[in-house]
């Protein structure tokens, strides 16, 4: 399918009501396996949707109440999440350790985007997608992974955008639908306490 018609089939990500997610895909693991590296545990799972997580993360704000949604596509593991596991280095190593894939989509309320790619428990390139509009442009210019080789990207449609270029790298296709469909739904451990001193920084 041509570029521009993948950016218009995502443009449900440009929606003023979604202001905070990270999406991940991850292949070569089932949905056990991707829940363990998230860090929890799954024999204790319900299902609920993306705004049910939302709004019960939201009632224990500072509690480190992260709730992960998951759901297998095909070959793949989509997960969904208001909060941002899936967009720190270590949970995608974690998640695509033994010759897996991951990659994930996020953004914030305070308009912080990322795009990560990590191939066999190795971070391949991770970069803020709104950042690379005016890369040609910027001293030090962004380094720019080669998976992302090629894209314009354009402020105003950048969710889009790092949507689609999700699909062109995995080949999976993200359905909204997803967003309000109760999902197998598990709760995250704080990334401190999963991750020790490796590293638990939220994109900035």
């Amino acid at each position: 399918m041509d570029w521009h018609e993948t950016v218009a089939r995502y443009a449900w990500a440009e929606s003023d009501d979604l202001m905070a997610y990270t999406f991940s895909v991850i292949s070569g693991a089932t949905e056990d396996d991707v829940v363990r590296a998230f860090g929890g545990d799954p024999g204790d799972t319900r299902r609920m949707t993306f705004d049910e997580a939302a709004d019960e993360s939201a009632e224990h704000l500072y509690q480190d109440h992260a709730l992960l949604g998951v759901v297998t596509l095909d070959r793949h593991v989509l997960t969904v999440e208001s909060g941002y596991h899936g967009s720190v280095p270590e949970i995608a190593e974690r998640a695509s350790a033994g010759g897996g894939e991951f990659f994930s989509v996020y953004t914030s309320v305070n308009g912080v985007h990322q795009v990560l790619y990590a191939v066999d428990g190795k971070v391949d390139g991770m970069v803020d997608p709104a950042d690379l509009e005016d890369a040609a442009w910027m001293d030090p210019a962004p380094v720019i992974p080669g998976w992302a080789q090629g894209v314009d990207f354009h402020l105003e449609s950048v969710c889009a955008e790092s949507f689609a270029l999700m699909e062109r790298v995995t080949g999976a296709v993200v359905d909204p639908g997803w967003l309000t469909a109760p999902l197998r739904t598990v709760r995250l451990p704080p990334l401190d306490v999963l991750l020790g001193d490796q590293g638990t920084t939220q994109p900035s």
